[in-house]
């Protein structure tokens, strides 16, 4: 019997007799130590990352800054490619040629196909912010916070394009025929081949100790939180027997996250697979009907959104307040330029590593100009956002539209909340995984170990009050992106001459760009 059926087989057995004992008094006390002795460490880290400037009356972190400005830059250096190459990416998903599918599965060159990978990353993005971020991000900016989201979408494109090209470039196939790959690979070598290898090295490994931390807390802990919480909602409230025992929940997550992660990429993106269309389908629809319930006042919504972007009334900031109101949260939804996503695109079966970059065009396109404006339009169409009131959250806000309409909504709601949660929770292990073995390696005993720990921290994750890592996790996930954004524009012009290279061999070459690439490399 193999090592993995032995750990299938163990896992689950394992995990309840570690935790099944563990009250939510037990999980009390782990608050009251996090709050005594990490809350100060995690202030302090907050504080150094999340250090601000003030632009036109907003507070505004430098690392998102930073971001922003990265994702402007790579949009006009790369000629607007999320515009121009979009219809590529369509193609690389859906239009495969047979014989390069054959060839790639003929061929040791990647564990998943191309949509798996995508569909991996997308679990990992598409998750609770976009329920609840964007509501908040609304009450914020006002309606057209939502116009701004989709161009910083745009921007962001540009960004996942660099990241995930570089990650396939500069990935690694290990002995048992599993890939590794993302920042912390094309960061090292990629440096390393600049003759930067005293500034590569130690920048992988910063972004390899934050994503282990931010995987745990915000991948894992945070998930687990917030989908205990809608089920108690959905079975009793108080009277719930989640309620009394939050941590039995966490279990049953733990338990089912255990049983797939344990299968490796292979096992994660035919998961999501399955579960990524079906949860964002399930929404959409959902979606639709209150769009279309609300046909007659769709002009008025869309003009209240274009005027709201231009000319907005009670932002603070006006139109600039309202710009970065709506790129933050685009640029936090769809995590282009943080280093996450190419961890998962790094397995695809493929020889040449910028088709991939142009399949993950689609992963901003989806999660935020998709997804996070089915969520703002719905809230804007029905006026519940004129109803916001301080002290309801963005889940409750985006419910409140929903239940205007369909008053049985708050349960379809929970349960696409608990699908989202899952399934970030598994992308995000295998994040934390890679970064995990980065470190530490990547044999048999080591990543197991990573992973009962990773499950683990799912049951504690459900059972005790975060908000007192809530900040950390926020810190860590952006402070990966400054590693990540310096290699990547260390690279860029080794990206430009791939993507001419590319663009030459598929004929991709258009009049909007034409000029571009009658420079030939630099």
């Amino acid at each position: 019997m193999s090592k993995k059926i032995l750990y299938r087989l163990f896992l689950a057995p394992a995990i309840f007799l570690v935790l099944m004992a563990a009250p939510n008094a037990y999980a009390a006390s782990i608050d009251e130590k996090i709050d005594k002795y990490f809350a100060p460490f995690s202030d302090m880290f907050s504080g150094i990352v999340f250090t601000s400037v003030d632009i036109a009356g907003n507070s505004i972190p430098l690392v998102i800054l930073f971001l922003l400005i990265s994702s402007i830059i790579a949009t006009f250096y790369f000629r607007w490619i999320g515009i121009w190459g979009f219809k590529h990416s369509l193609k690389q998903i859906f239009g495969k040629k047979k014989k390069e599918f054959n060839e790639s599965h003929n061929s040791k060159c990647g564990e998943v196909s191309s949509f798996g990978a995508l569909a991996t990353a997308l679990s990992g993005t598409v998750g609770l912010g976009n329920i609840a971020s964007v509501a908040i991000a609304i009450s914020i900016g006002g309606p057209g916070a939502m116009f701004w989201m989709g161009i910083g979408a745009i921007f962001g494109m540009a960004l996942k394009f660099c990241e995930v090209t570089l990650s396939l470039k500069y990935r690694r196939f290990n002995a048992d025929g599993s890939v590794s790959g993302g920042p912390m690979f094309y960061i090292a070598h990629g440096l390393t081949r600049k003759g930067l290898r005293w500034l590569g090295q130690p920048l992988a490994l910063f972004f390899a100790l934050m994503c282990i931390p931010g995987a745990l807390s915000g991948g894992c802990m945070f998930q687990a939180n917030q989908a205990t919480k809608q089920i108690i909602n959905i079975t009793g409230g108080e009277s719930s027997i989640f309620f009394v025992h939050s941590w039995l929940f966490g279990l049953i997550i733990a338990i089912l996250v255990g049983l797939v992660i344990v299968g490796g990429i292979k096992s994660i993106a035919n998961v999501t697979s399955k579960v990524v269309p079906f949860m964002c389908g399930l929404y959409i629809v959902a979606s639709l009907i209150i769009i279309l319930t609300n046909l007659t006042h769709i002009p008025e919504a869309i003009a209240t959104i274009l005027q709201e972007a231009f000319f907005p009334k009670a932002v603070t900031g006006g139109i600039i307040g309202c710009i970065i109101v709506g790129m933050r949260r685009s640029i936090q939804s769809n995590e282009a330029g943080s280093g996450s996503a190419p961890i998962a695109y790094a397995a695809v079966k493929t020889k040449e590593p910028v088709s991939q970059g142009f399949v993950s065009l689609m992963e901003p396109f989806f999660d935020t100009i998709i997804v996070c404006s089915m969520t703002a339009f719905v809230i804007i169409i029905t006026g519940e956002y004129l109803n916001y009131r301080e002290g309801i959250t963005g889940v409750e806000l985006t419910s409140a539209a929903f239940a205007s309409v369909i008053s049985f909504f708050p349960y379809i709601l929970a349960f696409v909340i608990i699908l989202f949660a899952i399934s970030t929770i598994i992308s995000w292990s295998y994040y934390g995984q890679k970064a995990w073995g980065y470190i530490f390696g990547e044999g048999f005993k080591r990543t197991k170990t990573y992973q009962i720990i990773f499950c683990i921290f799912v049951v504690i994750g459900s059972s005790m009050n975060i908000q007192s890592v809530i900040d950390f996790t926020d810190a860590t996930l952006l402070a990966m992106a400054v590693p990540n954004l310096i290699a990547l524009f260390i690279l860029i012009k080794e990206i430009k001459s791939d993507l001419i290279e590319y663009c030459k061999k598929h004929d991709l070459i258009c009049a909007m760009n034409k000029v571009w690439f009658e420079d030939g490399k630099q």
